[in-house]
């Protein structure tokens, strides 16, 4: 009797790991909520054919990274810290100058700090692209909202269910 051996091209398709282009309004997000979010997308953990060795992450693109909010005290208390290698060359930037100078680089630190240390990180953070105002260069590449269309979003499945029996009832 012959021993079936499983088709090992099954997922390893081209159209598997093609990258997506998907956008993100910033506005009135909670930052730390919003890197894990775009985090798990440029790892490429909502894809069913994810592997920590391979990078099968999509393309995030974020806007209004200038509206942007944090939680408790940290707009009045954080601090972003970096040295430049000289004596006393320690530089403290506090979270509301770094929001007036350059909004896109707290959300690119809150990311960076969020996807794994290793060699894949520099090409998964290239991936991220932030803009600080509505206006973005990559509104056409971008996959289209289907639940915004709808006005609601749907946290599990049972949710989508739910509303699918409601329409049938409706109609």
């Amino acid at each position: 009797m012959p021993r079936l051996v499983p088709n090992s091209s099954v997922g390893n398709t081209a159209l598997a790991y093609a990258r997506a282009w998907r956008g993100v309004d910033a506005e009135g997000q909670v930052l730390g909520r919003l890197a894990t979010r775009i985090a798990i997308v440029l790892m490429g953990k909502h894809k069913p054919i994810y592997d920590q060795a391979n990078d099968c992450g999509d393309y995030v693109v974020v806007k209004n990274a200038r509206k942007v909010t944090v939680t408790g005290k940290k707009a009045d208390q954080k601090l972003y810290r970096h040295h430049t290698q000289f004596p006393g060359g320690l530089k403290e930037i506090p979270y509301k100058t770094m929001l007036d100078r350059n909004p896109e680089e707290i959300i690119r630190r809150a990311v960076s700090g969020m996807l794994p240390k290793n060699r894949l990180r520099a090409k998964r953070l290239e991936r991220l692209l932030i803009f600080p105002d509505a206006d973005t260069p990559h509104e056409a590449n971008l996959i289209k909202d289907h639940a915004a269309e709808f006005g609601q979003t749907f946290k599990n499945a049972r949710d989508v269910e739910r509303a699918a029996a409601e329409v049938k009832t409706a109609a």
